[in-house]
């Protein structure tokens, strides 16, 4: 059976590295819509802003769209994750992918998300990470998952806990 799932929430609440872990485990094809942004010069900013405009993301997803299809046709699992700001997205992804779907919100609080932008390779920044906490943390959507004093594994087992059995 083809579904696909969502992991969205504030940068540093534990999105890439779970869903990277679940894509392992469930066999399934990872989009991490951060990266399509960035390839498809899609992550520009609005002068004095740290968010992606509803259209920029809209238009990402357009852009997988074709293959996600393909892949939940033949059955198989698709997981989405990203710092998506907008309920618009979330609404139009799920509106355009009219199967099975499982949405989830990772929550950290905002110090655990400045302190984990320390450890990445190209960091945000303190502001730049407030600000991103801010737009989404009350965006909550689908089933919410704390990840404050969890490890990756205790993470993806409670997601799992929420999809169907694997065969």
């Amino acid at each position: 059976m083809g579904y696909f799932i969502v992991l969205h929430g504030t940068s540093g609440s534990g999105k890439s590295a779970n869903a990277e872990r679940l894509s392992k485990i469930l066999k399934a094809k990872h989009f991490a819509l951060d990266v399509i942004l960035k390839k498809n010069n899609l992550d520009n900013h609005k002068p004095g802003s740290c968010s992606i405009s509803s259209s920029d993301f809209i238009k990402g997803i357009k852009i997988i769209l074709p293959v996600t299809k393909k892949l939940l046709q033949n059955k198989k699992i698709v997981i989405f994750d990203g710092c998506i700001y907008h309920k618009k997205v979330l609404d139009y992804l799920i509106k355009n992918l009219p199967y099975n779907n499982y949405v989830f919100t990772l929550k950290a609080p905002l110090n655990i998300c400045i302190e984990r932008d320390k450890l990445r390779k190209k960091t945000l920044g303190k502001n730049v990470s407030r600000r991103v906490y801010e737009l989404v943390y009350k965006n909550d959507y689908g089933i919410l998952i704390k990840t404050k004093n969890k490890s990756i594994q205790e993470i993806v087992k409670e997601i799992i806990s929420h999809l169907p059995e694997i065969d």
